[in-house]
Order: structure tokens, then sequence, then C-alpha cells
């Protein structure tokens, strides 16, 4: 098996700014000189625009640079979409620039190998000085992800079959959150499949080690490569595959503590609420539950260190702000908000149904990262809360009190940073949070 090529969506907008630093050359032979290059829609397509010249090009168009360590930057890239970091920056990325025209608005596309892709990924979900046992960790995880992405996306191709992600009714919506949304890509370069920002990030000797000496290598479960999922911080306890997307259960992505793996002990089964109330209010011992800030700056990126408390954390609502909120992310009125009733939980404690009651209407919503969505102006870190209703002097305020920053599912990113400060290697560190699944090198 050669090493895959792939698409990754960057930036969609009516107008993209972007440098050529070097040289490119269609698949027309037209050549397209360094500098700064613009790019919108037109009637007949992509319109380019160069220091005193114009072009005129079909909805489509592939620029290859001519010699190996040419790339391009493309202005103004918005990362973080929908968080708290939210901000914008130029970013350089290497081999191809596909522009194309959808609905009116420009895509910029990366067309690179997988290899080239895990470079910068891995140092882009994380500090690139992070350990290299990490860095190798992830490089797997990452590269295990992606083809999976691939051969699921191909599978859903072949059999010509729609792929649901949202069950509603008048009462209840069931959502949640993948990478089908991508069609003309394989992948975006944000959050919402895996963070990507191109060769700005990857420019350490551990990057680089880590990438070559797991060439290749995927993590595989009774021979098909396993959907590995990674969050920023499990909590203390992971969550299942089946309870935050589609109900398939996946066996090597299931309920565990997050402590030595030599631990026997069966994990507490945090889908009761008073034991979900007790695990979330405490502190249990766990691997990403610390402080160590050397080892945390080396996992976080900048923005990432903007957020202080991750494994256990509150949020503070009046009954106003809360209802004001809950309207203006739902698109519901449900007059003032009276309860939050969690009605199920996954295993880490993460809530899968919470039933919202207002003065006006009452309704259910889930999944996770849609209860987490509805509550908060970005994203609360996780959905494994619990809800304080607080009265006094007929006001009304809520305390959620949570545990973790993510869905929880498959490697804590924070856990795994721990287990390489505590010497464990990469294998060791993928075996703990993939129980069952074998290491492959595919290519």
């Amino acid at each position: 098996m050669d090493v895959p090529y792939i698409k990754v969506g960057i930036l969609q907008e009516k107008q993209i700014r972007f440098h050529l630093n070097g040289t490119f050359e269609d698949e027309d032979g037209f050549i397209y000189h360094q500098g700064e290059w613009i790019a919108e829609a037109s009637e007949r397509g992509i319109r380019l625009t160069h220091p005193n010249l114009k072009l005129e090009k079909s909805s489509m168009l592939l620029l290859k640079p001519l010699k190996a360590d040419s790339n391009f930057t493309i202005l103004d890239v918005t990362i973080g979409i929908g968080f708290h970091w939210e901000r914008k920056e130029n970013q350089t990325f290497p081999s191809c620039l596909q522009l194309l025209l959808s609905e009116g608005r420009i895509w910029a596309i990366n067309q690179l190998s997988i290899e080239e892709y895990l470079t910068s990924v891995i140092s882009s979900e994380m500090n690139a000085t992070s350990s290299v046992e990490l860095l190798k960790a992830h490089a797997v995880i990452s590269r295990s992800w992606l083809l999976a992405q691939i051969e699921k996306t191909q599978k859903l191709e072949s059999q010509q079959s729609s792929y649901c992600s949202e069950w509603r009714t008048k009462d209840e919506l069931t959502k949640w959150y993948d990478r089908e949304d991508h069609q003309d890509f394989h992948v975006c370069a944000d959050d919402h499949c895996q963070r990507f920002q191109g060769t700005t990030k990857a420019s350490t000797p551990h990057v680089r080690e880590a990438i070559k000496e797991t060439w290749g290598e995927i993590l595989s479960f009774e021979g098909k490569i396993c959907d590995a999922r990674f969050s920023k911080c499990c909590g203390g306890m992971t969550e299942t595959f089946e309870n935050t997307w589609e109900p398939i259960p996946h066996p090597y992505l299931q309920q565990l503590a997050d402590t030595d793996p030599t631990n026997t002990n069966r994990p507490i089964d945090l889908s009761h609420e008073p034991s979900a109330h007790d695990w979330i209010l405490g502190k249990p011992d766990a691997f990403c539950n610390t402080n160590n800030k050397r080892v945390l700056s080396q996992v976080l990126n900048d923005y990432d260190q903007e957020t202080n408390d991750f494994y256990r954390w509150e949020q503070n609502y009046s009954q106003t702000e809360l209802s004001e909120l809950i309207k203006l992310r739902s698109g519901i009125d449900f007059g003032l908000i009276t309860d939050l009733i969690p009605l199920e939980r996954g295993v880490s404690g993460r809530i899968k149904r919470l039933k919202i009651v207002g003065e006006k209407r009452t309704f259910i919503i889930g999944k996770e990262l849609e209860i987490r969505k509805t509550l908060s102006k970005t994203h609360l870190y996780s959905s494994a809360f619990i809800v304080e209703r607080l009265v006094s002097e007929n006001n009304i305020s809520f305390s959620i009190k949570g545990a973790g920053w993510g869905h929880g599912v498959g490697l804590c990113q924070i856990g795994a940073a721990m287990m390489g400060e505590k010497g464990y290697p990469y294998q060791e560190i993928l075996f703990h949070y993939f129980r069952g699944a074998e290491l492959e090198k595919r290519y």
C-alpha cells in the first residue's frame, strides 16, 4: 500500500487571500508566480487577481508547486471555530492548493500525503515539544482515525446509503456531530475533525521522529482499522463510542478509569445519578488529574492554556442569563428556565439526554455535544456535570459543576501526557486507552 494522499478543507469564504511561496503550475500548464493572490467567485467560476494580472478560471483549480520546498500561506484562517478562544491567523501549508467554488463561496483545500498531514496534526493538537512517546501515540491514533473515516465514507458511497445523525420529534432532539458533514474533501482543518495548522506548528525534531518511527502504523481490531478517538481530558473516566456518536458499539472504545493500567478493579458505573454526583464533586486520582505546569505547557498550545480548570470546573448562570442563552443557542423560546434535569448518562457520567424545563415548554436534547453547545456561548467543557438549582428570595440561579474537557472517548491527551512523563512507551499508552486493539503497519 502506497502512502495515501488526502484533501483537507482549510477555509471557505467569498474571497480568499493567499501567498504563493514559490512557483506553482495548474493542470493546463499555466504558471503562477510567487506573491500575493486573491481568489473570489465570478460568473464564470473563480477569478484570480495578482499585481497587474487577472485570470478567469473554472469552478475548480489545482495548483501544484514546481519545487518540493515551495508552499503557500492562507491569510486569516479561523481556528477554534465556536470555541472560547476562536481567532484568526495566517497559516502556511505544503504541497498542493485546490480552490473549489461551492454555493457562491470558495474553499481553499490542501492536497498532501497523510504523513505530511500528520506532521502538522500532532503538533497542532498539542505542543510540538511534548514527549516523543506521546507524539508517537498521537501519530498512530490520528493516522488510524483518518484512514477509518476514509474507509467509512467509501463504504457509505458504495452502498449509496444516506447517513443520519439526527432524530427529532416534537418533544426531543437527538443529534451528534461527526465528520460526515464534508463532501468535497476528506477532513476539515479544525476541531470538528482534527486540528491541522500546516507547517506553522510542525517545527521540532521530536515531531519528525514520531512520524518516522510510526510511519504507516495504525491501531486495528479484528483486522479493521480502529476509529481511534481522543479528547483533551476525560475527567478520570472514559466514555463509550455509542453514547457519544452513532449507536454502534466499538469494543476498543469502552469505559476505563484513567489510572495505572495494571489496576484490574472494575470501573465505577457513573450512569447512575448518585454515583455521577459523587464522582463529579470529588477529585479522584487519575493520570489527567494534574497541575504539572511543565507537562501541561508541553501538551497544550497557547490558546488551550487559556483554560485553567479542566479536570473539575464550574459555570454559574442567573435564571435570566440561562433562559436567554438557551433561547439563543437552541432557537426555542422556553420562557424562563425553571429546571435542567439529566435523564440519561453514559458510563463516564456524561449526560446523553437532558430535559430543559421552561415556563412555556419542555424539551429534551442529546447527545453530549448538542447539550454542551446549548448551555454555553461556545462549548461547555463537557456534558459530565451536575446541576445545582439555587433558590433565594424568589430568585433562581443555576450552578453547573462538571468534570473533564471534551467527549472523553478514547485517548485522554492530558492523561497520555502524564503517562509519557512517567516513562510509559507509546505502545503501552495506546493499549491503555484502546483495550484489545493491536498495532499494525499498513505501509
